[in-house]
């Protein structure tokens, strides 16, 4: 009976001691702070001419830092302003078309027409009243008929010819048709759409640094033809930084969008680096074999991207670094 209680006893302290074995571990890992392990993703450019020409100049080199704005190369432009010049006389031809439609005739022209007008118009008179006295004639019989038929003939035809004049100088008075002025603002619209497509080429004939960061290839050299869209040159750029690394489900929590952490490498293990978590991945993926720890290599996990907040030119691309969640 003795050994029983013994037994069972023995039983007893086992199981109270893995139990506090348990919760003295499950307190010691809530209290050990998340370290996460990533590598640095810096985002890059590639850069090229938006139109086609020969490569004139290339300003920099691999390595070099560069500013936005900053002139990177030139095309041989030439061609380009050859264009705009075609363009420009494209519009000032357009443009004084139209001047001239909205202005209409001249008045020397409409007074021309007006004395021909009065010409003609004396012409009918004469006919008219040459065909009127042959009419009397013809009534006493002292013409004969084809006398008679020449001259309505003739008086028709003047009475034609001054009705024509005058359909000219209607004409001239009211100027040129609608239809054809809105033509013309057409033709001008379009000129001008050319014009500003010439100009726009020309400017794209030069290609300027989009932002701060550092060439990292140089594809092409000077004399090299270029189709439009070719890249020429690779950026990285300065900002943003940033970390890609991963966590498990069990400490999803901790990671909080906005929530700040520090980042290490193993170059400079006494200068951490702030960062700020920016993006958790709302789906789960298989980890990664970037990934250095060995419990997570077949977890599913989070991905996260955490915004380096004072990065310099130390953290490179693909750099594998540590992420502590608590303060140094």
């Amino acid at each position: 009976m003795n050994k029983k209680r013994m037994t069972i006893l023995g039983a007893a302290v086992i199981l109270i001691a893995a139990a506090a074995y348990g919760f003295w571990y499950y307190q010691q890992q809530q209290a050990k702070p998340l370290t996460l392990y990533g590598n640095v993703d810096i985002r890059t450019v590639n850069l090229g001419f938006r139109v086609n020409g020969r490569l004139a100049t290339l300003a920099v080199d691999e390595g070099d830092p560069v500013q936005p704005g900053q002139l990177l190369g030139k095309l041989d432009d030439a061609p380009y302003r050859n264009a705009l010049q075609q363009a420009q006389a494209n519009v000032d031809s357009a443009s004084a078309n139209l001047a001239l439609l909205q202005a209409g005739y001249r008045d020397e022209e409409i007074a021309q027409v007006r004395s021909q007008v009065a010409q003609l118009l004396a012409a009918f008179s004469y006919a008219d009243s040459f065909y009127q006295r042959q009419q009397g004639l013809w009534a006493k019989k002292a013409t004969s008929a084809d006398a008679l038929e020449d001259a309505r003939t003739s008086r028709n035809q003047a009475q034609a010819n001054l009705q024509a004049a005058k359909d000219k100088l209607a004409q001239y008075l009211k100027g040129n048709r609608p239809q054809q002025i809105d033509e013309a603002k057409a033709n001008l619209a379009q000129a001008e759409a050319a014009l500003a497509q010439a100009q726009l080429n020309l400017q794209d004939t030069t290609l300027l640094s989009p932002s701060a960061g550092t060439v990292m290839t140089r594809a092409v050299e000077p004399g090299t033809m270029l189709n439009a869209g070719s890249t020429v040159l690779t950026l990285s750029l300065t900002h943003p930084v940033w970390v890609r690394a991963y966590i498990n489900e069990t400490s999803l929590g901790k990671a909080v969008p906005g929530s700040e952490v520090w980042v290490y490498t193993d170059g400079q293990p006494s200068k951490p680096y702030h960062g700020k978590i920016g993006f958790v991945s709302p789906t789960a993926e298989f980890t990664p074999k970037s990934v250095e720890t060995a419990d997570l290599r077949t977890d599913l996990v989070y991905r996260l991207r955490i915004i380096i907040t004072d990065a310099d030119e130390a953290l490179r691309q693909g750099m594998p670094v540590t992420v502590r969640f608590s303060q140094p």
